[in-house]
């Protein structure tokens, strides 16, 4: 009788543990891709304007596309952490690039490790060289390299001969195929430093699209009439300070030999080419016939020039190289989206596009990020979940990078700790807009006086309009209709035909610094450390 028992027990146990692992390989996999910089303009899904992205595209054809999609703070190390901890920059300690990330800070990825998941990120972190709750890590120091990158590793660093675009890839697919977990569903982050500056092609990109010309944004010249200091004081100028060596291939001894037409500017990396002086000889022999190119139409038109023309001839530099390290990026994310219909892991894994932020192409005659204005303020979003989000939908509710982890934790249905400050868009990705409740965004800018000079701000959005304060050496306000000026450019915060927008959203914008724990306190606090 007593082996009978036994046996019944084992038989319901082993039950029990099939069950449980049934439960288990339902959870969906998790597929994040970040690109670094990435605008929103530059994907075709979203305007077919400059480039055409067919793999990127594929993830909102076979999912969701979101067009109002934003950050919370436009700059490369902050939106990461807030990304990774579902907190405002202003709680997590990340304000700026400069300051240290609070080791303290729980991060999704944690999470996702202590629920069962395995956990693995390849390519650009920004910030830390130990990324918390990751199995398996091969994360760029700092910024990275394009050419020959070194990789920071659990096992230490060690540098692969290549272009980084692809070896990122590699990496990924490498542990996808070999190295993961069967029995375990997995949380993957797939993170491109492409196309962050300075831009380099790879060799075949860089021949292709030096021969190409693109269309000029509508605001390429823009005088910044109607907007406030801020916009009027900014160093990230196309003509003016985009840089000739750093930026646009110029050759230190090009300009020397031009006798004083071009200034004699010291530059980064020692006035030349930093990614291209990590190539090898066979590497620098596929770079130089385009760059002798450049560098001849550069010696022979340059002199004869206007100042509108060096700004045109500057503009298609930046889109060549700029869309050339985007066209790679979606060659691979086509590999890998290739290699998860192959495997039959696409039918239980969710797949996110998007960048830390967004970024100018030439619009307001700029390139950079940081403003609260759209092009930097928006970022790209594409989710595919398949049986769950109905192939080719677009959603323009407000939704924002604080928003991800708590996100990835309810589909995965792992409980979100009570601090996170996002909103899951699980009940979007589903198609319940009616559930959907928020009509404004917070954002909050603190790298200043810093590179690009431009000035801390912080503000409200909506649909319809955009509420800015910029602080710290001004005092000024700037309210945008999004509606009516979408290029956003004229302020008409004085104009007494929006007087009842702008009281009701001071009150709002208000209501927002409290509900998210931001205050003049820490606006004050956080001038302090800088001056300090």
């Amino acid at each position: 009788m007593r082996g009978t028992i036994t046996f019944l027990l084992a038989i319901l146990l082993l039950n029990s543990c099939s069950e449980k692992q049934k439960e288990v390989a339902k959870r969906p996999n998790i597929l994040f891709i970040m690109s670094d910089d990435h605008a929103y303009q530059a994907i075709s899904a979203y305007s077919d304007k400059l480039i055409e992205t067919p793999n990127i595209d594929r993830i909102a054809d076979e999912g969701l596309l979101f067009s109002n999609a934003c950050v919370s703070n436009s700059i490369c190390a902050p939106a990461r952490a807030t990304i990774l901890t579902g907190k405002h920059t202003h709680l997590n300690g990340k304000i700026d690039n400069k300051m240290p990330f609070d080791t303290t800070q729980v991060t999704f990825p944690q999470l996702f490790q202590q629920a069962g998941y395995q956990t693995a990120m390849f390519g650009k972190l920004h910030f830390g060289n130990s990324p918390k709750g990751v199995d398996e890590y091969m994360i760029l120091p700092g910024q990275g390299h394009y050419i020959n990158p070194d990789f920071i590793t659990p096992r230490g660093d060690t540098t692969i001969t290549g272009y980084v675009t692809d070896i990122i890839t590699d990496l990924t697919l490498g542990w996808l195929k070999e190295k993961r977990d069967k029995e375990k569903p997995f949380m993957m982050m797939y993170l491109h430093k492409a196309p962050h500056r300075p831009w380099w092609p790879s060799p075949d990109k860089f021949a292709e699209f030096s021969k190409k010309t693109f269309p000029e944004p509508e605001s390429l010249f823009d005088d910044y009439k109607n907007r406030g200091t801020a916009a009027k004081t900014a160093e990230m100028n196309l003509y003016n300070h985009m840089m000739y060596n750093h930026d646009s291939k110029v050759r230190p001894e090009t300009i020397a030999s031009m006798n004083g037409v071009v200034p004699q500017v010291v530059e980064y990396n020692n006035g030349f080419y930093g990614p291209y002086d990590r190539a090898n000889a066979a590497q620098k022999a596929k770079y130089d016939v385009v760059l002798d190119s450049i560098n001849e139409d550069f010696k022979n038109h340059w002199p004869l020039m206007n100042a509108k023309e060096k700004m045109r001839w500057k503009y298609q530099r930046y889109m060549q190289d700029y869309l050339g390290t985007i066209s790679s990026v979606d060659d691979n994310v086509g590999r890998v989206l290739d290699y998860l219909d192959e495997s039959g892991l696409a039918e239980n894994t969710i797949v996110v596009y998007t960048s830390d932020q967004g970024f100018y192409l030439g619009e307001h005659g700029w390139f950079d990020k940081r403003f609260v204005y759209d092009e930097s303020f928006k970022t790209p979003l594409l989710i595919r979940w398949p049986n769950e989000i109905k192939p080719g939908t677009t959603n323009d509710e407000m939704v924002q990078n604080l928003d991800f982890a708590q996100t990835f934790l309810d589909a995965a249905g792992i409980t979100a700790p009570q601090d996170m400050q996002g909103e899951s868009l699980v009940p979007l990705m589903k198609g319940d807009t009616a559930s959907w409740s928020r009509e404004a965004v917070y954002y909050h800018y603190y790298e200043y006086p810093s590179v690009h000079m431009v000035k801390r701000h912080y503000a409200i959005v909506t649909k319809e309009f955009k509420l800015v304060h910029f602080y710290y050496d001004v005092d000024e306000w700037e309210l945008y209709d999004r509606l009516k000026d979408p290029q956003e450019m004229n302020n008409v915060y004085t104009d007494p035909a929006y007087a009842d927008v702008v009281a009701d959203l001071h009150v709002k914008l208000d209501e927002l610094r409290i509900h998210y724990k931001d205050s003049p306190e820490l606006d004050q606090k956080f001038i302090d450390m800088y001056q300090n």
